[in-house]
Protein backbone atom coordinates (compact mmCIF):
# COMPACT_ATOMS: atom_id res chain seq x y z
CA UNK A 1 0.00 0.00 0.00
CA UNK A 2 1.22 3.49 -0.84
CA UNK A 3 -0.09 6.96 -0.09
CA UNK A 4 2.50 8.68 -2.26
CA UNK A 5 1.05 11.82 -3.79
CA UNK A 6 -1.86 11.88 -1.34
CA UNK A 7 -2.58 14.59 1.20
CA UNK A 8 -3.77 13.35 4.59
CA UNK A 9 -5.13 15.66 7.29
CA UNK A 10 -5.34 14.42 10.87
CA UNK A 11 -7.28 16.58 13.31
CA UNK A 12 -6.12 15.44 16.71
CA UNK A 13 -2.76 14.36 15.33
CA UNK A 14 -0.76 15.38 18.35
CA UNK A 15 -1.42 12.29 20.48
CA UNK A 16 -2.96 8.83 20.68
CA UNK A 17 -4.53 7.32 17.57
CA UNK A 18 -4.14 10.58 15.69
CA UNK A 19 -0.38 10.64 16.24
CA UNK A 20 -0.15 6.98 15.22
CA UNK A 21 -2.04 7.78 12.01
CA UNK A 22 0.35 10.64 11.27
CA UNK A 23 3.34 8.30 11.63
CA UNK A 24 1.77 5.55 9.52
CA UNK A 25 0.70 7.95 6.77
CA UNK A 26 4.19 9.41 6.50
CA UNK A 27 5.72 5.94 6.30
CA UNK A 28 3.37 5.23 3.39
CA UNK A 29 4.53 8.34 1.58
CA UNK A 30 1.66 10.77 2.20
CA UNK A 31 1.95 14.50 2.61
CA UNK A 32 0.60 14.86 6.15
CA UNK A 33 -0.97 17.80 7.92
CA UNK A 34 -1.28 17.27 11.66
CA UNK A 35 -3.70 19.66 13.34
CA UNK A 36 -4.30 20.02 17.05
CA UNK A 37 -4.54 22.47 19.89
CA UNK A 38 -0.77 22.37 20.32
CA UNK A 39 2.04 21.75 17.83
CA UNK A 40 4.41 18.81 18.21
CA UNK A 41 7.99 20.03 18.27
CA UNK A 42 9.53 16.66 17.42
CA UNK A 43 8.15 13.30 16.28
CA UNK A 44 10.34 10.29 16.92
CA UNK A 45 11.64 9.03 13.58
CA UNK A 46 9.11 11.08 11.58
CA UNK A 47 9.87 14.12 9.51
CA UNK A 48 8.07 16.13 6.86
CA UNK A 49 4.85 16.59 8.85
CA UNK A 50 3.20 19.99 8.57
CA UNK A 51 2.04 20.99 12.05
CA UNK A 52 -0.95 23.34 12.36
CA UNK A 53 -2.63 24.68 15.49
CA UNK A 54 -6.43 24.46 15.33
CA UNK A 55 -9.32 24.61 17.77
CA UNK A 56 -11.96 22.24 16.43
CA UNK A 57 -14.63 23.93 18.56
CA UNK A 58 -13.95 27.25 16.80
CA UNK A 59 -15.53 27.41 13.34
CA UNK A 60 -13.26 30.19 12.11
CA UNK A 61 -10.18 28.23 13.18
CA UNK A 62 -11.34 25.11 11.34
CA UNK A 63 -12.29 27.08 8.22
CA UNK A 64 -8.85 28.69 8.16
CA UNK A 65 -7.19 25.27 8.50
CA UNK A 66 -8.87 23.82 5.42
CA UNK A 67 -8.47 27.00 3.40
CA UNK A 68 -4.73 26.71 4.02
CA UNK A 69 -4.67 22.97 3.25
CA UNK A 70 -6.47 23.20 -0.10
CA UNK A 71 -7.37 19.92 -1.77
CA UNK A 72 -6.97 16.78 0.29
CA UNK A 73 -7.44 13.04 -0.08
CA UNK A 74 -8.14 11.75 3.41
CA UNK A 75 -9.30 13.26 6.68
CA UNK A 76 -9.20 11.59 10.09
CA UNK A 77 -10.93 13.39 12.95
CA UNK A 78 -10.21 12.40 16.52
CA UNK A 79 -11.69 15.65 17.80
CA UNK A 80 -10.97 16.22 21.49
CA UNK A 81 -13.82 15.64 23.91
CA UNK A 82 -15.20 18.09 26.41
CA UNK A 83 -15.96 17.16 29.98
CA UNK A 84 -18.01 14.11 30.77
CA UNK A 85 -19.41 13.39 34.21
CA UNK A 86 -22.20 11.91 36.28
CA UNK A 87 -25.57 12.83 34.77
CA UNK A 88 -27.16 14.13 37.98
CA UNK A 89 -24.13 16.28 38.75
CA UNK A 90 -24.06 18.06 35.39
CA UNK A 91 -25.75 21.22 34.22
CA UNK A 92 -26.50 21.95 30.56
CA UNK A 93 -23.36 24.01 30.01
CA UNK A 94 -21.11 21.19 31.23
CA UNK A 95 -22.99 18.56 29.24
CA UNK A 96 -22.62 20.66 26.11
CA UNK A 97 -18.83 20.73 26.37
CA UNK A 98 -18.63 17.10 25.27
CA UNK A 99 -21.16 17.46 22.46
CA UNK A 100 -19.41 20.62 21.27
CA UNK A 101 -15.95 19.12 21.53
CA UNK A 102 -16.61 15.68 20.10
CA UNK A 103 -19.70 15.88 17.89
CA UNK A 104 -19.67 19.44 16.61
CA UNK A 105 -15.86 19.41 16.42
CA UNK A 106 -16.13 16.43 14.07
CA UNK A 107 -19.04 18.02 12.16
CA UNK A 108 -17.15 21.28 11.62
CA UNK A 109 -14.03 19.53 10.32
CA UNK A 110 -16.08 17.49 7.86
CA UNK A 111 -18.06 20.55 6.77
CA UNK A 112 -14.99 22.52 5.72
CA UNK A 113 -12.98 19.58 4.42
CA UNK A 114 -15.70 18.10 2.21
CA UNK A 115 -15.70 20.82 -0.50
CA UNK A 116 -11.95 20.27 -0.90
CA UNK A 117 -12.01 16.47 -0.75
CA UNK A 118 -11.01 14.76 -3.99
CA UNK A 119 -13.55 12.38 -5.51
CA UNK A 120 -11.66 9.25 -4.38
CA UNK A 121 -11.19 10.66 -0.90
CA UNK A 122 -12.44 9.72 2.55
CA UNK A 123 -13.47 11.12 5.90
CA UNK A 124 -13.05 8.97 9.00
CA UNK A 125 -14.41 9.76 12.45
CA UNK A 126 -13.43 8.03 15.69
CA UNK A 127 -16.06 7.02 18.24
CA UNK A 128 -15.66 4.28 20.83
CA UNK A 129 -17.02 1.22 22.55
CA UNK A 130 -19.11 3.35 24.93
CA UNK A 131 -21.52 3.72 22.02
CA UNK A 132 -22.77 0.18 22.64
CA UNK A 133 -21.61 -0.38 26.24
CA UNK A 134 -22.41 2.73 28.27
CA UNK A 135 -20.99 3.07 31.75
CA UNK A 136 -21.84 5.23 34.74
CA UNK A 137 -20.67 8.82 34.43
CA UNK A 138 -20.27 8.76 30.66
CA UNK A 139 -23.74 9.48 29.32
CA UNK A 140 -22.57 12.38 27.15
CA UNK A 141 -19.74 10.28 25.72
CA UNK A 142 -22.27 7.66 24.63
CA UNK A 143 -24.62 10.31 23.22
CA UNK A 144 -21.89 12.08 21.26
CA UNK A 145 -20.53 8.82 19.82
CA UNK A 146 -24.04 7.80 18.75
CA UNK A 147 -24.57 11.18 17.08
CA UNK A 148 -21.29 10.87 15.18
CA UNK A 149 -22.16 7.40 13.91
CA UNK A 150 -25.57 8.64 12.75
CA UNK A 151 -23.87 11.58 11.03
CA UNK A 152 -21.47 9.16 9.37
CA UNK A 153 -24.28 7.20 7.76
CA UNK A 154 -25.98 10.38 6.54
CA UNK A 155 -22.80 11.87 5.09
CA UNK A 156 -21.89 8.61 3.35
CA UNK A 157 -25.09 9.06 1.35
CA UNK A 158 -24.79 12.81 0.87
CA UNK A 159 -21.09 13.01 -0.05
CA UNK A 160 -20.75 9.86 -2.20
CA UNK A 161 -18.72 8.66 -4.03
CA UNK A 162 -16.42 9.99 -1.33
CA UNK A 163 -16.27 7.54 1.57
CA UNK A 164 -17.34 8.46 5.09
CA UNK A 165 -16.68 5.98 7.89
CA UNK A 166 -16.54 5.79 11.65
CA UNK A 167 -14.26 3.48 13.58
CA UNK A 168 -15.33 2.30 17.01
CA UNK A 169 -12.28 1.11 18.94
CA UNK A 170 -12.53 -0.54 22.29
CA UNK A 171 -10.42 0.58 25.22
CA UNK A 172 -7.09 2.00 24.10
CA UNK A 173 -4.56 3.17 26.68
CA UNK A 174 -3.96 6.57 25.12
CA UNK A 175 -3.87 10.25 26.07
CA UNK A 176 -7.66 10.30 25.92
CA UNK A 177 -7.68 9.09 29.54
CA UNK A 178 -5.42 11.81 30.96
CA UNK A 179 -8.43 13.37 32.71
CA UNK A 180 -8.19 10.43 35.12
CA UNK A 181 -5.70 10.32 37.96
CA UNK A 182 -2.90 7.74 37.84
CA UNK A 183 -4.76 5.55 40.32
CA UNK A 184 -8.05 5.83 38.41
CA UNK A 185 -6.26 4.96 35.18
CA UNK A 186 -4.61 1.95 36.80
CA UNK A 187 -8.00 0.78 38.08
CA UNK A 188 -9.50 1.23 34.60
CA UNK A 189 -6.76 -0.93 33.08
CA UNK A 190 -7.42 -3.59 35.70
CA UNK A 191 -11.18 -3.63 35.01
CA UNK A 192 -10.64 -3.76 31.25
CA UNK A 193 -8.21 -6.67 31.63
CA UNK A 194 -10.66 -8.59 33.84
CA UNK A 195 -13.48 -8.07 31.35
CA UNK A 196 -11.51 -9.08 28.29
CA UNK A 197 -11.29 -12.71 27.25
CA UNK A 198 -7.61 -12.37 26.37
CA UNK A 199 -6.81 -10.67 29.65
CA UNK A 200 -6.44 -7.23 28.07
CA UNK A 201 -3.75 -8.32 25.60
Amino acid sequence: MSLAGRRVVVVGGTSGMGAATVRASRRLGAEVVSAGRRPVAERDGVDGVHEVVVDSTDEASVRALFESVGELDHLLVTAPPGQSGVFLEQDLALARTFMDGKFFGSWTCARYAAPRLRSHGSITFVTGGAMVRPSVGRSMITAAFAAIEALTRALAVELGPRRVNAIRPGYTDSDFWTFLSDEERKELRRRVAEGTGAGGH
